[in-house]
């Protein structure tokens, strides 16, 4: 039975995995556009609306928590002064996933996340 399994393991280490979504979140958040599997867009998809929607309350509590995720200071600052702003009457549904062709070596789905306007 399943119980109180979530998420996907990707093949890699609990430290591995949570770098890879940090770094995935920050770029998304910071050319609002990336490209990658589609378990892995599945993943972070959830991560980067959580952002965001700290980005919405805009205290320094929320500021802090969300520089303890995102790896880049300059993005976190985004966050706060353009996407929050931009995202304060939509209720949530931050993100959008595009399917793409398979990725060409091993015929992966692969995905478009971008954030919508």
């Amino acid at each position: 039975m399943r119980h109180n399994i979530k998420g996907r393991r990707l093949s890699r280490a609990s430290g591995h995995r949570k770098a890879l979504y940090r770094n995935l979140v920050t770029a998304l958040l910071r050319h609002e556009k990336i490209v990658t599997t589609e378990a892995k867009a599945k993943e972070v998809r959830g991560m980067a609306e959580k952002m965001i929607t700290l980005g919405k309350k805009s205290g320094l509590h929320s500021y802090r928590q969300a520089l303890t995720f995102i790896t880049d200071k300059k993005v976190t600052e985004k966050v706060f002064s353009v996407l929050g702003p931009r995202y304060q009457e939509r209720a949530g549904g931050y993100t959008r996933m595009t399917k793409l062709e398979p990725r060409m070596g091993d015929n992966a789905p692969m995905v478009q996340l971008e954030l919508v306007k």
